[in-house]
């Protein structure tokens, strides 16, 4: 019967023999948990995810974090380690009959082997609604355990019924020091690695190997494997990775971020929160990234002007104009140069005093609205033909009467504009926001003692 139940392609079922044409980072694939780089925060001694594995008892997980982290690779692991069948899918390419035939092979295995098969779905945010909900059901009865990756939140990307069903765990970028610690195993494995050639490193070249991977291993076994490679021996017939050799194998730092993902909202996030702390340090640093990962500089200026009004505020109404003018420069001279006025309105709005009380303001009178707090306009703000017919049903000209603030000292006379005199906005002392303070504190004034 093994016909109709063909071995799992080598690379997703763990490491591949150093003689294959295989990728150095596929044939160093970890065969155990002690061999997974990184995540001690979730596979440590006595953490959940690993006492769970070990006692093979869990059901569905989803793994997300960025790429080059592991996610596939403990798949693999957790399959190893719990003796089950590893079937693979991928979001992008597998449509529902692809599903359903992987589930009919672990129906038929378990009736004939008894043996529990991991489905292993890759990119699983790229799955649509229909997609998902094939497999839920499979899910529920334990058909077969599954296991999804993704470099999005799923609690936004993936089916709520399918999260809610899952343990998810989020994987974080590998420490440097794990990396140097992967590589130098990749040098010395004779096996899997590169130990059958005569390579040595130095370490400040794995050092920096690590560095520009931003915690990417497959990223960084990448570069070894190709310093390696194209190193030309030297006396002896020795291959040496110095520095020099190191930073022409790895040329650019691998940024994590994607357009749509996790990364642009966290890093957007940041870049904003840092402007309303007062960090020009920070604010730049994230703006840099931005634009060095290719984010659309128009969206990172909107966001500028959103923060003029919102954290900056009246306590100087000129970060609007700055933010305007930002967003203009760039329209007009494009990129890279356009990054100038970006980062002068970045600057300008961190170091601004900051005030968020217009923002407040129209969110309490919002929320009065929405909660069925809606007041009638008081009879003396209303149209000419509304007072006519408020007159003639009996209402005083006391109350009809409108005062037209330019006839009178100061261009203010006190009257209600507000059936209960409801207070929304409350001015801070900061930056330009004070002087407001004192005049609205004056005419409030005015006001409570007629």
């Amino acid at each position: 019967m093994d016909f109709l139940f063909p071995d799992p392609v080598p690379e997703a079922s763990g490491p591949v023999k150093a003689g294959s044409d295989a990728p150095l980072a596929a044939r160093m694939r970890p065969r155990t948990l002690d061999e997974v780089a990184g995540q001690k925060h979730i596979l440590a001694e006595g953490h959940l995810l690993r006492r769970a594995i070990e006692a093979d008892r869990f059901s569905s997980l989803i793994f997300y974090g960025p790429p080059g982290t592991g996610k596939t690779t403990l798949a693999t692991v957790i399959a190893r380690s719990t003796d089950s069948r590893f079937e693979m899918l991928n979001g992008v390419e597998s449509n529902v009959a692809e599903i359903r035939d992987k589930i009919a092979q672990a129906q038929k295995w378990r009736q004939l082997r008894d043996q529990t098969t991991i489905l292993f779905i890759d990119e699983i945010h790229r799955f649509n609604k229909a997609q998902q909900d094939v497999l839920l059901p499979h899910v529920e009865r334990g058909t077969v355990r599954f296991i999804g990756a993704t470099t999005h939140n799923p609690y936004f990307y993936v089916n709520s019924p399918l999260v809610s069903r899952s343990q998810i765990f989020q994987l974080e970028p590998v420490p440097n020091d794990e990396l140097v610690k992967l590589m130098e195993l990749a040098l010395t494995d004779k096996e899997r690695g590169l130990g059958k050639l005569p390579v040595t490193a130095d370490k400040n070249a794995l050092a920096h190997i690590a560095e520009k991977s931003d915690g990417d291993a497959r990223r960084a076994l990448t570069a070894l494997e190709l310093a390696a490679l194209t190193t030309p021996e030297g006396d002896g017939g020795n291959i040496h990775i110095t520095l020099e050799v190191a930073e022409e194998s790895i040329q650019q730092k691998a940024i994590v971020y994607d357009a749509d993902g996790d990364a642009h909202y966290d890093t957007i996030s940041a870049f904003i929160k840092s402007i309303r702390g007062s960090d020009p340090d920070a604010a730049l640093y994230w703006l840099a990234k931005m634009l060095t990962a290719g984010e659309d500089p128009r969206f990172i200026a909107r966001r500028l002007v959103i923060s003029a009004s919102e954290d900056i505020g009246l306590a100087d109404s000129n970060a609007l104009r700055v933010a305007m003018d930002a967003h203009k420069a760039f329209e007009f001279i494009g990129m890279p140069e356009g990054r100038i006025p970006l980062a002068h309105a970045t600057v300008y709005l961190a170091t601004a005093p900051k005030s968020n009380s217009a923002y407040a303001a129209l969110g309490a009178a919002m929320h009065d609205v929405k909660e069925g707090r809606t007041l009638a306009v008081p009879e003396h703000l209303r149209t000419k033909t509304r007072k006519k017919l408020a007159k003639g049903s009996g209402a005083s000209d006391e109350s009809l009467a409108y005062h037209y603030s330019h006839d009178y000292e100061g261009n203010y006379i006190p009257q209600a504009y507000l059936p209960e005199g409801k207070t929304y906005y409350t001015p801070t002392e900061n930056g330009l926001e004070k002087r407001i303070k004192e005049r609205l504190d004056y005419w409030r004034g005015q006001f409570d003692s007629r």
